[in-house]
Formats: structure tokens, sequence, C-alpha cells
């Protein structure tokens, strides 16, 4: 190439060599086509390159938050599965208060409505019923307030519903097989198991039983505390299924004798709110009763519970790990001769140092003696041994089976 024919290159081009044989050019030729560069620099090849690879990234991002968009408007997901439809994951559009559970539903958005709260509705595929729902499907919802459950649903995990911070009732369909509810609260049908305790339960009654005026009061009433936040479990019941009382707001619980299983998790870090933005804990008591036929939860319209114990019931065999864990305002455990298992972390942190003063559950009984209480099967490795430590070192505990009435 002559001087007179050379062009400037700038700094953003490259001359690239296209390697192809003197005695292959024509086949690289078509009719209409313009010839090969061969040998000739091309242009602008930096600079087209970048944009190239700047419009590569734009569209996979691009394709990344519309496929994002999608999930999160993708309100409810499920599969089908042999024994029907299985209800995965609820994805509230924030708008949504009540939730029924029995049949397929989509969001249909109302055309020429611009208003989130009203520009859309739940339709529902009465061909496809639900018939079970996985654990964590509403994980941490904290809109939905009720929850309704259709008479064809199956199985429900009582960890559907796990950290559902507004929700108030779970009412269940007269006409379900498998489950029930007794004011609200989740049992199966049988009452012999108890699955969900709704985080949000106490404003429930609160607004039913007249105390609306009573949240965030300083000092709480007698007659408050009865009604709203104390929980008598049914005779019948046998199970306490996991993380079923999870950030109640209970101050007492009443479990009858003869229940012989707290799961893991099952009554973890109660509390109250103090104020808007607060909370404290509030178990201060777990009692057991050995009346029959108990089925009102309400402690202040229940008939006599024979008598009651400050500790837990007789009979129990197993307690999961970290089932009372984080509950600080209890000062005394008791634990039957019955009990065979106790997982890791069992009472994690119910006993605590305070400015240097030891608070919480600071006496433990035990109905056996010292030898018989190190054989109890207690978990895994070394946890349970951590907790082991923490009652032999940190706190009193007292080998015998006298219980306080």
């Amino acid at each position: 190439m002559s001087k007179k024919e050379k062009k400037k290159v700038n700094d953003w081009q490259t001359d690239v060599q296209l390697d192809i044989p003197e005695d292959e050019i024509w086949t690289y030729q078509v009719p209409g086509l313009a010839a090969p560069h061969i040998n000739k620099p091309y242009k602008y090849y930096n600079f087209k390159k970048a944009i190239f690879v700047i419009v590569i990234i734009i569209a996979v991002s691009l394709s990344m938050y519309f496929s994002v968009m999608a999930l999160q408007n993708d309100t409810f997901e499920y599969t089908e599965t042999e024994n029907g439809i299985e209800f995965s994951k609820f994805s509230n559009t924030g708008y949504l208060y009540e939730l029924d559970i029995d049949y397929v539903s989509d969001i249909e958005y109302i055309a020429g409505n611009n208003d989130p709260k009203t520009n859309f509705k739940v339709v529902k595929d009465t061909g496809k019923p639900i018939t079970s729902v996985r654990e964590f499907t509403l994980n941490c919802d904290d809109k939905i307030k009720t929850i309704r459950i259709g008479e064809n649903v199956e199985f429900v995990d009582g960890k559907a519903f796990y950290s559902c911070w507004a929700l108030q009732n779970i009412e269940v369909d007269e006409n379900n097989p498998n489950y029930c509810d007794v004011d609200g609260v989740l049992y199966n049908k049988d009452k012999t198991e108890i699955l969900c305790y709704p985080c949000d339960h106490d404003e429930y009654l609160r607004q039913k039983y007249g105390y609306e005026k009573e949240l965030y009061k300083d000092e709480v009433t007698p007659e408050y505390e009865k009604d709203i936040q104390t929980y008598v479990v049914p005779s019948s019941v046998k199970k306490i299924s996991e993380m079923c009382f999870n950030y109640a707001n209970l101050r007492v619980i009443y479990l009858p004798e003869g229940l012989e299983t707290i799961e893991t998790l099952a009554v973890f870090k109660l509390h109250e709110r103090v104020d808007q933005w607060g909370t404290t804990p509030s178990l201060t008591n777990i009692y057991s009763y050995v009346a029959d036929d108990v089925t009102d939860t309400r402690f202040t319209t229940q008939k006599p519970l024979g008598v009651v114990y400050n500790s837990l019931p007789e009979g129990l065999k197993f307690i999961g790990s970290d089932a009372f864990s984080y509950n600080q305002a209890l000062e005394y455990v008791y634990i039957p001769e019955s009990v065979t298992y106790i997982g890791h972390h069992a009472f994690w942190d119910t006993c605590y140092k305070d400015g240097g003063e030891l608070k919480g559950v600071t006496v433990m009984n035990v109905a056996v003696s010292e030898d018989e209480f190190g054989k109890l099967e207690v978990g895994d490795d070394w946890r349970p041994k951590y907790d082991w430590l923490l009652f032999k070192k940190a706190i009193d505990v007292n080998y015998s089976s006298e219980r306080e009435a």
C-alpha cells in the first residue's frame, strides 16, 4: 500500500488479517456481495467489539431483571403431584390480607384501575384443589392476617406459616377431615396435635374480647393477662409441633399431663410488644394440669383444671432442640421423670447475665438422680454438652421429684 493510499489508523483501529489462502478466495465471493477484505485493516474493530460487549451485558441484565420481576409477580407457586396439588410458595403483592388455601389461584389485574390496593382480583381454578401445603410456604409474610384452609387439604406442614408476623387467625373448613381450628389456632382433626398458634393471635383476641385499648400499656391488668396472654392446651393433645408457638405473645401456658412430645423450636422466643417498635420476653410460667376433657383454650372460661403444677407435665418424653430457647422471662423449670430425650439447646439462653447477675431460669428441678439425669439422651455432639455445662455450672439443679403445686 502506497503512502498516498494509506489511511490514518486511529488508536482504536486494528489491522485484522483474515487468513484465507489465495486459491480459496473464490469460495468466499458470492455474486452480488462485495469481495472479502483480504489483508486490509478492519476499521473500528476494538470500538465495535466494545459496543458489542456492552450490548450483551445490557441484554443479560435486562433478562435477569425481568426474570426477577416475573418471579415477584408469580404470586402462587405449586407442583402437581400424584396426590394432587402441592402449594409451595406465596409471594404477597403487598395488599392481600386474607388468603384462602383451597384451589390453585392467580392474580388478575383490572384494566383502568390504577389503585394497587383494588386493581386486582384472585381467580381460582376450581378444577385444581390444593391438597398439601409445604413448609415455609408463606415464610415471613408480614401482611396476611387471616388464612382459610379448604376442605380438600390433606396435609399442612405446621412450619408453612413460620414468622408470618401479621397472622392473627387460621380458619379451617368444617368439612375438612384432617384439620380443624380452635378459636383461630390450627390443630389436627382429633386435636391430638397443635400445629400453629399464629404470631399475632393476641391481636385477634384483643379485638374479639374487647381489649382494644390494652395494647402498649405499661402494666398489664390481671384480666387481660388471663384472657389474652394465657393459653390452655386441650387435654387431648399429645404433641406440640415444630415452631408452633414461635414469637407468640403469651405469658402463661397450661400443658396437659399426657402430653408426650414438644418438638424443635416449639415454644421459641415468646414475646410481647412494649411499643410499636420494641418487644420484651413474655413467657413467665409453664404449668401442667391433670384434668380430663379440657377442650376450651381460654383460661377465664375454663372449667377447673384439677391439680396444677409449676412444671412440665408428667408423661412428657421428648423435648426437641431449642424447644424453649430465648424465653428469658422464665425463672423455673421442672423436668419430670418421664423425659427420655432433651435436644441440644433445649433451654438455650433462658439463663443469662445482666450486669453480672444471673437471671431467668436460675433454678431447675429434675425428678431423677444426678446419675440418671446424666444418662439422658441429649442430642448430638458438643451442643448438648454446652447446655449441660450451663445447667451444671451456671444454675442450681435440684434432683427431686417434688413438684410445686
